[in-house]
């Protein structure tokens, strides 16, 4: 029988609780809703008023992967939907998550939680920018630091702070407060960014997307500022072959990392992470420190 759990006055069936998802860890489904519930308040202060898409993996990262950002079937009504624009019509629909309830119903789905860079009261005003530095093997998160690191620098170089987490796969993203600026303009100047950075690190940065280009090398992928994409969330669990966690880092880790297990985390590590720093990214999601795009400063 379905266990019905009361969680904010909201009654929730959350199924399979036993059930493995991860086999190479045992974790269990039950585990990775447990992970939610105690990692709730900054992953919910990240999912705040941004349309969200999922990855979903009922039965593992070994099973079916699908990709929706439409609500699925069967969306309580009291979860917010927003209504997003979309190329292929005037409006769509995507899930907000706001509050226990509505993150405890999206985790019962098992899902990755994907976000765009902007808010649903400001749809295509992106309010952050974010770099992923996917590496091509035999590179790793070893070279991705380093690219972090000139990226940093540049990026202070017009003012702007810079946050970096893991991706939860293999690289590292980095994240950066805006007023906001339309999505366009966005995607314009980090592409300029990742330009910038394959001219002054030829040999281990590509700024385009072509496979044959990247063994060996860092892309910076720019396109993810896109008014369209979504990317992995902070805090959110990655159907890999382990539940590994995008996780926010000091930099700190970034400057020191030497080997690329030092940057690996999984869900049993988030708890004492937050005790130890809190939320790094916290400001990110506050807003705290937003810089203008050089473009659109007032002389």
């Amino acid at each position: 029988m379905t266990p019905v759990t009361e969680v904010e006055g909201r009654r929730l069936a959350l199924s399979n609780l036993d059930k493995v998802l991860y086999a190479a860890t045992g974790t269990t489904k039950g585990e990775v809703l447990h992970y939610y519930a105690r990692t709730a308040a900054p992953l919910l202060a990240h999912l705040a008023d941004r349309p969200v898409s999922f990855l979903r993996y009922p039965d593992g990262p070994d099973g079916q992967l699908f990709f929706t950002k439409n609500p699925p079937p069967g969306t309580p009504s009291w979860v917010r939907i927003a209504d997003v624009p979309r190329r292929t019509a005037d409006t769509g629909k995507q899930v907000v998550v706001e509050g226990l309830a509505a993150l405890m119903w999206a985790a019962n789905l098992v899902v990755e939680f994907h976000t765009h860079q902007w808010r649903a009261e400001a749809p295509e005003r992106a309010d952050r920018l974010i770099l992923d530095l996917d590496p091509g093997a035999p590179a790793t998160s070893v070279e991705c630091c380093a690219v972090a690191l000139w990226l940093r620098g540049r990026l202070r170089e017009d003012g702007l702070t810079a946050y970096a987490k893991t991706s939860g796969a293999k690289g590292l993203h980095l994240l950066v407060p805006l007023v906001p600026a339309p999505s366009a303009e966005v995607s314009a100047y980090a592409k300029g960014l990742a330009v910038e950075a394959e001219e002054a690190m030829p040999g281990l940065v590509v700024h385009r997307m072509r496979r044959a280009l990247r063994p060996g090398k860092v892309f910076v992928d720019h396109s993810q500022n896109a008014a369209a994409k979504t990317t992995a969330a902070p805090y959110t669990v990655r159907a890999r072959r382990e539940p590994t966690v995008s996780t926010p880092l000091t930099w700190e880790e970034v400057e020191r990392c030497t080997a690329a297990p030092e940057l690996v985390f999984g869900l049993d590590d988030i708890a004492a992470r937050l005790e130890r720093y809190g939320d790094l990214l916290g400001p990110l999601a506050a807003g705290e420190g937003a810089g203008t795009l050089p473009g659109n400063r007032t002389p």
